[in-house]
């Protein structure tokens, strides 16, 4: 390039309209880039790093975390009234309030138990809690209400941001100590199940202890309990729990018409039954072969009282035999988990219903099948015309009642009063179908909405699960003659008459679960938590209304 060309002007083209004048250019550092980031903070803004420091734990609480300081009311961003939480209500319903709530607008957690140093051991805390859930999963209890155990448990251990997740056979829950720090996840499997309501008021006591600001439970101390808990022996022997499924049987025959005889032989039936489902459990057979098994023994009595020309009412002791089996405890949680939400588990909890019920419907079919070709005469028509006994049928509904809570391992403080509540429920059909005309499926409506209602006046009394005071007070209700006449009518080619009557059955059973849910809503509608507000009961029954 020449010096005159040196000398020219540069033209328009090689200036930016940004530039900066000559004699205003910032002076670059020695290390400094040509391209700097948008992002970059002004020189001299720079936040000195500590020295030193170590690097986070997912497992450690941030240095400036303190549940401890937490405000004890809130209001949330939505412009809701004030919410406020007391001590006095019972865990489940303060609990159920939070999960129903988003996580940014619930309130900090006020420790109940107090912390080791350096915080909580959050992966141990986690731990217990999922063991917690697990029993309470593993024994029937709905989803909600373990949800509801399972961030009871973490918040008394001052964690909050906690989201539990359930699930029919995995139980998931996170925690995340700040915006800033790696969430801590863990998850545990429930595979197997059974019924002990014994070993769930336990867990429910051992809850309630560590949601309790006046009781100290430490982590080892909990873990201990829930050993004691896990390897309680069940209270009542085998033998106790066959006599008690004759029992249920034989009162069950007595709701549908039948005579001391009938009420005989469908005990008989209903213990040989149980045996089978017992030895067919030892050599590992899943519960479908059990219960068809276990279906078998009382309708092969009742066809051979007919076969001898006994006058007894065989149908009565068939239909005392399904009251034995019906899945009336899996079938009221599954609708409430639909009810409230979780249709993942009510999809899998109807699903093992469904199941169930096709295995009762096989073992009777393939003996009323039989029982037609050797030429039994079955009379459906003759059995529909029982006698109105209330009395005799009060005294049998309690007694079904009875058996079926020691079926359910339920403890003995327990038993007297879902009898009672068993008592009334028939009652209270009994004057609504029999003395008021009203249809089946509207009475049993009714009578299962005021079981729902008074187990969880009682649960809510003594602070426990509402399960062992309504289980077994739904016996009385449960359609086992509806049942029965469906399954005769198929066997005797009355397709269409029989699958009316499994229609009627399945609306009663859906009338039963539904009642009992809503007697339970209608509870914690009217019995607001203490000190809480109109808005916290409002709040508690919110729904996701779907846009």
């Amino acid at each position: 390039m020449t010096e005159a060309e040196d000398r020219k002007p540069q033209s328009d083209e090689a200036t930016s309209e940004f530039a900066l004048p000559e004699g205003l250019d910032v002076p670059k550092g020695p290390s400094e880039s040509e391209t700097t980031s948008e992002f970059a903070l002004p020189r001299g803004l720079e936040a000195p790093a500590a020295a030193g420091e170590p690097e986070g734990s997912a497992f450690s609480l941030p240095s400036t975390y303190n549940s401890g300081q937490a405000p004890p009311a809130f209001t949330p961003a939505t412009g809701m009234p004030l919410v406020s939480l007391t001590k006095d209500a019972p865990w489940q319903d303060r609990m159920r309030t939070m999960l129903r709530m988003p996580v940014t607008d619930r309130p900090a957690p006020e420790p109940v138990q107090k912390a080791e140093e350096g915080g909580p051991a959050v992966p141990r805390v986690l731990d217990l809690t999922l063991r917690i859930g697990e029993l309470l999963l593993a024994g029937g209890e709905g989803a909600e209400d373990v949800e509801a155990a399972m961030l009871s448990v973490c918040r008394s251990y001052g964690l909050d941001r906690c989201e539990p997740n359930v699930t029919f056979t995995l139980l998931a829950i996170s925690h995340q100590p700040s915006l800033v720090d790696d969430p801590v996840s863990a998850s545990r499997t429930v595979r197997r199940r059974g019924t002990d309501y014994t070993r769930l008021a336990a867990v429910y006591a051992l809850v309630a202890d560590l949601s309790d600001p006046e009781t100290h439970v430490s982590l080892e101390e909990a873990y201990r309990r829930l050993v004691e808990i896990r390897r309680n022996r069940h209270p009542y022997p085998t033998w106790v729990l066959t006599a008690a499924a004759g029992l249920l049987a034989g009162a069950a025959s007595v709701l549908v018409g039948g005579d001391p005889v009938v009420f005989v032989a469908a005990a008989l039936g209903a213990m040989l039954g149980d045996r089978l489902a017992w030895l067919c459990a030892g050599r590992g057979l899943p519960e479908f072969y059990q219960f068809t098994v276990a279906a078998m023994p009382p309708a092969v009595i009742g066809i051979a009282l007919t076969l001898a020309d006994v006058d007894v009412k065989a149908s009565a002791v068939i239909t005392g035999g399904l009251f034995a089996l019906l899945p009336g405890r899996a079938l009221v949680a599954g609708v409430q988990d639909g009810l409230t939400g979780f249709y993942i588990t009510a999809s899998a909890r109807l699903l093992e219903v469904m199941y169930l019920f096709v295995g009762i419907v096989v073992g009777v079919l393939v003996v009323l099948y039989f029982g037609v070709y050797v030429g039994a005469q079955l009379n459906p028509d003759v059995a529909l015309g029982s006698s109105e006994r209330p009395l005799w049928q009060i005294g049998a509904s309690m007694l079904l009642s009875l058996t079926f809570a020691v079926l359910l391992q339920q403890e003995r403080s327990t038993v007297v009063a879902v009898t009672l509540n068993g008592g009334v429920a028939w009652s209270v059909y009994g004057a609504m179908h029999y003395a008021g005309n009203f249809s089946p499926v509207a009475s049993t409506a009714v009578a299962a909405g005021l079981v729902g209602l008074f187990g969880q006046l009682l649960s809510r009394y003594r602070f426990a699960s509402a399960l062992p005071y309504t289980t077994a007070a739904i016996g009385p209700l449960l359609p086992g003659s509806a049942t029965y006449f469906g399954l005769l009518a198929i066997a005797q080619n009355d397709i269409d008459k029989g699958l009316v009557s499994l229609s009627k059955a399945a609306a009663l059973a859906m009338a039963i679960a539904i009642g009992v849910n809503l007697g339970s809503e209608i509870s914690r509608l009217f019995l607001r938590v203490p000190g809480a507000g109109r808005a916290a009961g409002r709040r508690a029954a919110k729904r996701t209304r779907g846009f």
